[in-house]
């Protein structure tokens, strides 16, 4: 037993004299690690003054805290990162820097140091025993230490990510909510401002989960989806991207060309979250295309229109609406309950909710659809011609009237409930 504690503490003495020699080293070590960073992750280096002068500090700071660690016999797993190291971190977080390469950084710096050591160990002892030992204690101490100080720059990193993030989407969103109340006036300035081009042409959409959609960091995924939408599209620049609350964001697409129709943006949709198998819960409500700050602003409108219209409908919605398509309806059901009792007014009883009642209103809607002919209805619905015939016998008995009287308020009335359902109908 004695032996052991003897061959320890020759191995310990050994290491720090070794770390003490590179320590000598130190400032060298940095412009080493700087230079191995430059050809590796040449985005670090090639950045301001300040950014590189404080990755040189953070590089020798760590460098001297892991030499002291072999020196003085510290715990490498009580350690705290060096300050600059800390801040080091929170300033990528802060340009968008991907974590990954800060960790990348920590590896390669680790190695490269590594290999300076074993190189003065092996200048400084022959015995093969004693530097494998050397070695052995160095590779378990180092990669503790390296574990001990990435885990807290990486939660630095991301502290100061979510907080930065929370901070310039409140700035964005206040200069949106302005724009949209009738300011920002200096559109260049603006524009410059929101990182998006208000001169030209947009097309405004509302993103969003339904509510108890289990999905998590719902806004990084909608960035990311409606990101891809715009670049399928062509557009010239980012979409503009602003959180409205947890599960939905206010998007506009910059629109090099015709506006997507329902169908493309159905498709792309899906395809776009087919790689993502935890989505497939996202809807969009989209407006019109507009240009420069006036389009700005009645898109949006439009948007946020048909978003009130897939509100009210619920579950049965489809999941992507254009105000191309429900524009109509979205103005007439932005009083529900005004909307609702004006749909039984005109239906009466084939205003029940219940599946009969539902056959019955969606044969005499694709009916009246069809310009009143039963053979192109029998054809839509893929049904026998006398059976349509008989629905639109059943319907008009419940309407009380003829379906050429009020022709019109019975379309819309049966349009509003296809696209709202229980919300503009009644039970028994």
């Amino acid at each position: 037993m004695v032996i052991t504690v003897l061959e320890d503490s020759e191995v310990a003495e050994h290491v720090a004299r070794v770390a003490a020699t590179l320590g000598g080293r130190a400032e060298e070590l940095t412009s080493d690690l700087v230079a191995l960073y430059e050809r590796e992750l040449g985005h670090l280096v090639h950045d301001t003054e300040d950014m590189v002068s404080l990755l040189s500090a953070s590089v020798y700071q760590n460098i001297d805290t892991a030499l002291r660690i072999f020196q003085h016999g510290i715990d490498p797993t009580r350690v705290e990162a060096p300050a600059a190291a800390m801040e080091y971190a929170r300033r990528l977080a802060q340009r968008g820097t991907p974590v990954i390469d800060l960790i990348r950084a920590y590896y390669l710096g680790q190695t490269a140091v590594l290999d300076e050591a074993m190189a003065e160990a092996a200048r400084q002892v022959d015995d093969t025993q004693l530097l494998s030992a050397m070695m052995r204690g160095a590779l378990t101490t180092t990669f503790a230490f390296i574990d001990r100080v990435t885990q807290q720059v990486v939660s630095a990193y991301q502290e100061e990510r979510d907080r930065w993030l929370l901070n310039r989407s409140a700035v964005r969103a206040a200069r949106v909510r302005a724009l949209l109340d009738g300011g920002g006036t200096d559109l260049d300035a603006t524009s410059a401002g929101l990182g998006y081009r208000l001169r030209g042409t947009h097309v405004g959409v509302i993103a969003w989960y339904p509510d108890g959609s289990a999905v998590g960091d719902a806004l990084t995924r909608l960035e990311a989806l409606t990101g891809e939408l715009g670049a399928r599209l062509g557009g010239d620049g980012r979409p503009l991207f602003v959180p409205h609350d947890e599960l939905c964001a206010w998007v506009w697409l910059p629109l090099p060309g015709p506006a997507p129709d329902r169908e493309w943006l159905r498709r792309a949709l899906a395809e776009v979250e087919s790689a993502d198998s935890a989505d497939g819960a996202v809807r969009l409500a989209v407006g019109e295309p507009g240009h420069d700050l006036a389009g700005f602003r009645r898109t949006h409108r439009q948007a946020q229109r048909v978003h009130a219209l897939a509100q009210a409908a619920g579950e049965r919605c489809a999941r992507v609406l254009t105000f191309a398509e429900v524009g109509g309806i979205a103005l007439m059901a932005s009083d529900i309950t005004a909307a609702s009792a004006w749909v039984r007014d005109t239906l009466g009883p084939l205003a029940t909710d219940d599946e009969q009642h539902e056959r019955l209103r969606e044969t005499l809607r694709v009916f009246l659809a069809g310009g009143g002919s039963y053979t192109a209805a029998a054809s839509r619905l893929t049904m026998h011609k006398n059976s349509v015939q008989y629905r639109v016998r059943k319907a008009e008995e419940l309407l009380g009237r003829p379906v050429a009287e009020r022709r019109l308020d019975v379309e819309l009335a049966l349009t509003l409930c296809h696209r709202l359902g229980p919300a503009v109908l009644h039970r028994r």
